[in-house]
């Protein structure tokens, strides 16, 4: 209740007070992709590159359980699009090896990366370490220093302070940017846009449409949704576009994660009204 009431002090921001008129260039929309496949991966590709110029880019997350690494999966991306960011996951780096991907990297042209800690691997006796993101993020400046490293921003695991202390130990450690967990709640993203300003950051939207869902953000990620939430495909596109502007307000950047939903369906109803008066 006082975390709530705080962040409400700090930002005294309703949504319908978000001012569209504030536009500032630069900002980028960037799309989340799993590659469970390279057939769907590459379908998705086609679907987005053919039909919604909207999106800027690609990131792509590294799951245990596909086979295709997220680098393997933005090597697919970039026959689409100029930039596709894998996401690096910390625990497989071997600290006493050169990072294994790096050659894969340059061969594909590959030049910018997310480094997350990432989840346990599922399978036991596959190689984990006990490393850091923040090691991981020095790995890549000292072994490629000409790949822009992005890191991560958890606004539910602790604090304001804790997390941002922890944001600064990653821009000591050569960090450039930064991709956000998913918000929901635009007050809290408003506390976070002012911690965060000057800094390059890709706010996170995804969207939740079950009841289901939103219990698995709130259980497994801690993550608080405001209490005018509703697990619907219209709450959560409306949200959508109002972190749009919110992003472009402050000359920041968004990514869209859909998680289980019909991309096409999805696409249809966030860029339609995104582009009417905000983005053309």
């Amino acid at each position: 209740m006082r975390f709530r009431s705080w962040s409400l002090k700090v930002c005294g921001l309703a949504y319908e007070e978000i001012d569209v008129s504030a536009d500032k260039n630069g900002s980028m929309i960037s799309f989340e992709l799993v590659p469970r496949d390279s057939a769907t991966l590459t379908a998705e590709l086609e679907l987005i590159k053919n039909r919604f110029p909207e999106v800027d880019l690609i990131n792509i997350p590294d799951l245990p359980r596909f086979d295709k690494r997220s680098w393997e999966g933005c090597a697919v991306a970039r026959q689409y699009f100029s930039v596709a960011i894998p996401h690096i996951r910390a625990r497989d780096c071997d600290p006493q090896r050169p990072l294994a991907m790096a050659g894969f990297l340059r061969d594909h042209g590959i030049g910018q990366v997310l480094v997350v800690t990432g989840d346990t691997h599922p399978d036991p006796f596959f190689p984990q370490f006990n490393v850091r993101a923040v090691d991981v993020i020095r790995k890549f400046r000292v072994e490629m220093p000409e790949v822009k490293v992005y890191a991560a921003i958890d606004p539910y695991r602790s604090g304001f302070q804790g997390e941002m202390a922890y944001v600064r130990e990653k821009m000591n450690a050569g960090a450039a940017g930064f991709f956000t967990q998913p918000f929901f709640d635009l007050r809290l993203m408003e506390v976070y846009g002012e911690l965060l300003h000057g800094m390059e950051i890709f706010w996170g939207v995804s969207p939740v449409t079950t009841v289901q869902s939103q219990g698995y953000w709130e259980k497994r990620n801690l993550a608080i949704f405001p209490r005018a939430f509703k697990p619907t495909e219209e709450w959560n596109l409306d949200f959508a576009h109002k972190a749009v502007t919110f992003a472009k307000r402050h000359g920041q950047h968004v990514y869209f994660m859909p998680i289980n939903l019909d991309l096409p369906s999805y696409l249809n109803g966030l860029f339609p009204k995104v582009t009417e008066g905000i983005i053309g």
